[in-house]
């Protein structure tokens, strides 16, 4: 970290207020933004996703939980993995807080991933997590909304992925994908974001961006520099991004 210039309280004050500006203008474009969100047209899902629960097979419908809104986690968790990816755990540390208020305002949340539910649960008691969390191996739901990848994909150099083909080499990545259930029961994909437009989630983060050091990130230049696993702080192993031992 760099010596920042010390000056006087009046001084501080034209500096915060300057950067003050800066800040409403990001709220207000941020909410004009949200607006855009929430105005894209809806695509009906018609394939019939059946998912491996604690509770037995379950479809997407049955994933809604008698509510309208679904949140779907696109959890890095691939079928011969352990444990879960370093990042999505992150995630899921950060989100664990608000599912009481999400559940009270029209909206589900559910976690997916392609291990098995075998896997899944295990790795959900060790870290303690609350959330619902289903298997979708041997279903095509992954590779539909394209966080999953077949190896043929990964060969042939370049996967479609945040909405581009880009090059690829880990078989599974992140993302967040939101659907809608209509009184009749036909369910809509509404939204669907990947890569670092998860940040936003992510609490951690934010209370990081204030403080004089930042997230401070100099190695890697992303989260894999420092986040571990919460239980493994206090070990020397690296954070992995792609979550395998």
């Amino acid at each position: 970290m760099q010596q920042q210039q010390v000056v006087s309280q009046d001084e501080w004050l034209v500096e915060r207020r300057r950067l003050l500006v800066k800040e409403k203008e990001l709220t207000r474009l941020r909410d004009q933004l949200s607006a855009e969100r929430r105005a894209l047209p809806w695509v009906r899902v018609t394939k019939p996703y059946v998912f491996d629960t604690a509770e037995g097979p379950r479809t997407l419908g049955d994933l809604f939980r008698g509510r309208s809104q679904l949140v779907v986690k696109h959890f890095m968790m691939g079928p011969d993995w352990d444990e879960g990816c370093v990042g999505c755990s992150f995630f899921s540390d950060n989100i664990e807080g608000v599912l009481v208020h999400l559940e009270h305002h029209d909206v589900s949340y559910v976690a997916v991933s392609r291990a098995s539910l075998e896997r899944i649960l295990a790795f959900k008691a060790r870290m303690g997590w609350r959330f619902e969390w289903v298997s979708s191996l041997g279903s095509d739901f992954n590779y539909d909304f394209h966080v999953s990848f077949t190896p043929e994909e990964l060969a042939r150099g370049k996967v479609f992925y945040n909405y581009a083909l880009q090059p690829m080499n880990s078989e599974e990545m992140t993302g967040l994908s939101v659907f809608y259930r209509d009184a009749h029961g036909d369910i809509f994909h509404t939204y669907s974001q990947y890569a670092r437009a998860g940040d936003i989630f992510l609490a951690a983060y934010h209370f990081l961006d204030i403080t004089p050091n930042g997230r401070n990130e100099t190695i890697n230049g992303n989260m894999t520099d420092w986040v571990r696993h919460h239980d493994r702080y206090g070990d020397a192993a690296a954070a992995c991004c792609d979550g395998k031992p």
